[in-house]
């Protein structure tokens, strides 16, 4: 399958994905995006349209602590970090927005690591 084909694809996931999160206007949105060399995912309040937490394999905290980010270890370490975050916060439910990517590899192992941390979707 052509690349184009393929992000043709994920972009008709999304739309389909992101018309039933955005109705369910109760909750903050948790939305992932991954490249081939980073991921990053943020919380959105799409009432306001604000963004409440927002973390990446480019942030501080995660230099600090990991080299590269293309990794399942990198995913699962910014899940982490953006779950406890969004507890510091007082973020207790979200509905998650894949943004189109297939539920497996780096989506499910961030998607993970956010619940490990108490965050409820």
């Amino acid at each position: 399958m052509k690349t184009n084909e393929r992000e043709r694809l994920r972009l008709a996931r999304k739309k389909r994905v992101k018309l039933k999160v955005q109705k369910q206007s109760g909750r903050p949105r948790l939305t992932v995006f991954r490249s081939a060399k980073h991921i990053y995912a943020q919380i959105v309040d799409d009432n306001e349209g604000k963004t409440l937490v927002a973390m990446s394999t480019l942030s501080k905290d995660f230099k600090g602590q990991m080299a590269t980010g293309g990794n399942l270890k990198a995913a699962a370490l910014v899940g982490s970090l953006i779950g406890e975050t969004a507890s510091e916060k007082g973020i207790k439910e979200v509905y998650y927005d894949r943004n189109g990517f297939l539920y497996a590899g780096r989506v499910k192992a961030l998607a993970d690591a956010v619940r490990e941390k108490g965050i409820k979707f």
